[in-house]
C-alpha cells in the first residue's frame, strides 16, 4: 500500500470516488469530472461494499456520495472511510438535494468534510471538487475579511493571499458596514466578492449582526454577496442560527487551510455567476 501511495502522489493524477445508486447521476458526474480534471480517475461505485473494496485497492483523493445508498447509510461509509483510510485525510462530500435543510439542523457528522447542493448542478459540482484535489493557482476576488485577532488574521489572510485572493481587513463589523456603505454610494455593488467574518468580535456588532445587515438592510441575497462565518462554537442550535441569519456556510475554528480556501473559491464562484445572471436581466 504505502509503495502505491507513493507512485500515486508523483503521478499527480487525481482518483475521485463517486458513490451513487443511481446509474444515470453516476455516469453524468463521471462525464463532467472528466472534462473539468484532466488525467482524472473516477471510481463510480453504485453501492457502500463497492466503495469499501475500492477503498481497499488503492489511494483515493476524494469521495462524492449520496445520503442513500442501496446498502446502507452515506454517513455510514464516511464514518468507514475515515477509519479504513490509508492517507491521513480524504475530503469526503454529501451530494444531496435538502442541503440547506442539513445545514440548518447541522446534523452533519464528523466525518463529513462538506455538503454540496445537487440543485447547482454537475458542472458546479466538478469545480467544486477541483477546488480540493486541484486547487487554481491563479485566482482572482476580493474579500472582506473581518477578525479582531492580530495573530489570527495575520496567518488567515496568509492563507487566502497565497493562493491570489485580494484581502480588505478590518477588525469590527462597524469598519465592515463602512466599506460596503462607501462601495454603495460609489455604485460599487456590492463592494466585496465575498465576506469572511468571525461571529465573536470587539465592539457592539456580533458576525451575526453584520449578517443581518447585509440580508436585510442593504438587501444582498446569498448569491450576489456570500458570506462565510467562522465559529468555534460547535454546538448545533448556535450554528443553526447562523445559517437562517443567512451565512452562505460555516468554517470552523482552528482553521484548515484546504477547507477554508475550497469553501471561499466555490461560494466566489457561485457569486460571480449570480452576479452576472443579475446583470444580464438587467441589462
Amino acid at each position: 500500500m504505502e509503495a502505491h501511495l507513493t507512485r500515486h502522489i508523483a503521478s499527480d493524477e487525481p482518483r475521485v470516488m463517486v458513490v451513487d445508486g443511481s446509474k444515470v447521476v453516476r455516469r453524468l458526474i463521471e462525464q463532467v469530472l472528466k472534462a473539468d480534471l484532466p488525467g482524472v480517475t473516477v471510481l463510480a461505485c453504485e453501492s457502500g461494499a463497492e466503495a469499501k473494496q475500492q477503498l481497499e485497492a488503492g489511494v483515493v483523493d476524494f469521495v462524492t456520495t449520496a445520503l442513500r445508498l442501496p446498502d446502507m447509510d452515506g454517513l455510514e461509509l464516511a464514518q468507514h472511510i475515515r477509519e479504513h483510510a490509508p492517507q491521513a485525510y480524504i475530503p469526503i462530500v454529501v451530494v444531496s438535494g435538502d442541503v440547506q435543510e442539513r445545514l440548518i439542523a447541522r446534523t452533519l457528522s464528523d466525518a463529513v468534510t462538506d455538503y454540496f447542493d445537487k440543485s447547482l448542478g454537475f458542472t458546479a459540482l466538478a469545480a467544486f471538487i477541483r477546488g480540493y484535489v486541484r486547487p487554481e493557482s491563479n485566482v482572482t476576488g476580493e474579500v472582506l475579511y473581518v477578525e479582531d485577532s492580530r495573530v489570527v488574521a495575520l496567518a488567515t489572510r496568509r492563507m487566502m493571499e497565497k493562493h491570489g485572493l485580494t484581502v480588505l481587513h478590518v477588525v469590527s463589523v462597524e469598519d465592515a458596514l463602512a466599506l460596503l456603505e462607501t462601495a454603495k454610494a460609489q455604485g460599487k455593488v456590492p463592494g466585496a466578492d465575498i465576506v469572511l467574518t468571525d461571529v465573536n468580535l470587539k465592539g457592539e456588532l456580533t458576525g451575526g449582526d453584520l449578517l443581518e445587515r447585509i440580508r436585510n438592510e442593504y438587501g444582498y441575497g446569498k448569491g450576489q454577496l456570500p458570506v462565510l462565518v467562522m465559529t468555534g462554537d460547535d454546538n448545533p442550535k448556535n450554528q443553526a442560527v447562523l445559517i437562517r441569519q443567512g451565512a452562505n456556510d460555516l468554517v470552523e475554528k482552528p482553521i484548515e487551510e484546504r477547507l477554508l480556501i475550497t469553501k471561499l473559491l466555490f461560494q466566489l464562484r457561485v457569486g460571480q455567476h449570480s452576479r452576472a445572471l443579475l446583470l444580464a436581466e438587467t441589462a
